[in-house]
């Protein structure tokens, strides 16, 4: 700590202190009771599980899926958000941000009545194709993706809203096309905020439940990804229930860890 951190450290009332010390508390007693009760001599057994390996394998495919879904609608998204001025603007960021504080179950919900087998869209698919998205693993990524893209949207809009236009005006002068400027100037500049928000995309993608196991269910091997797994297992084998608990807080403190730059600041 830096002399001025601590000066600023002394200013700060007792009282406040002690609450800030409270709140680290409250917030890290449960992951500390959850490492404590974490068979940690049984991971080699359990990691083997076929259960758990199902688990670990949909997740990771489905998550990067998602990701990969995600980056594809939501950076033109945050493109549109951030560089063009339309009507109704106001309202479609509203809407895609919307998920971030939607009860996940009220998504899932919702994407039931729009791509189910009796949705708006889902029926004019099924008649089409005799193809339904839920309950099944492409059900799981468009949850997934659902949840988690607003994530991305957000972060990348950040990143082009504080990209000074003066660098790709002067390459815009300089005879570069659109796309050679947006691929040698912009995504190089925005890269950190796209980085970052990939990453937390993925993460969110990781540890959806609520969306998931209302529209995809909980079929092992087909749409149980960790956290169904997690719930499913608690009833019946807490000590993998614990392990793939672990494994999902070690991947989203990971990701804070690594994206804490770019959302504090330099500390």
């Amino acid at each position: 700590m830096t002399r001025g951190q601590e000066s600023t450290a002394a200013g700060i009332p007792a009282g406040v202190r002690a609450l800030g010390v409270a709140a680290i508390v409250f917030l890290t007693l449960p992951l500390i009771g959850l490492a404590l009760r974490t068979p940690w001599d049984q991971v080699s057994t359990l990691l083997t599980e076929p259960l758990v390996l199902r688990a670990l394998r949909l997740s990771l495919v489905a998550s990067l899926a998602s990701l990969a879904l995600a980056s594809v609608l939501g950076v033109p998204l945050a493109w549109l958000l951030a560089r063009t001025d339309f009507p109704g603007r106001r309202l479609v960021r509203a809407l895609a941000v919307l998920p971030m504080v939607l009860p996940p179950v009220v998504g899932g919900v919702a994407l039931l009545l729009a791509l189910g087998r009796r949705g708006l869209f889902g029926q004019v698919l099924f008649a089409a194709t005799g193809w339904a998205l839920p309950f099944t693993t492409p059900g799981v990524i468009v949850a997934e993706t659902f949840v988690a893209m607003p994530f991305l949207v957000v972060t990348v809009e950040a990143g082009l809203r504080a990209l000074d236009p003066r660098f790709e005006e002067a390459a815009a002068t300089l005879g570069a096309s659109r796309w050679t400027v947006l691929r040698t100037v912009t995504l190089p500049l925005i890269a950190p905020s796209l980085t970052a928000g990939m990453a937390l995309c993925w993460a969110r993608a990781l540890g959806e439940f609520g969306a998931t196991i209302t529209f995809a269910g909980n079929l092992p091997g087909r749409t149980q990804t960790m956290p169904l797994a997690v719930y499913l297992e608690l009833e019946s084998n807490p000590a993998a229930a614990y392990l793939l608990s672990i494994l999902l807080l070690v991947v989203s403190i990971a990701v804070l860890v690594g994206m804490r730059d770019r959302y504090l600041g330099s500390p």
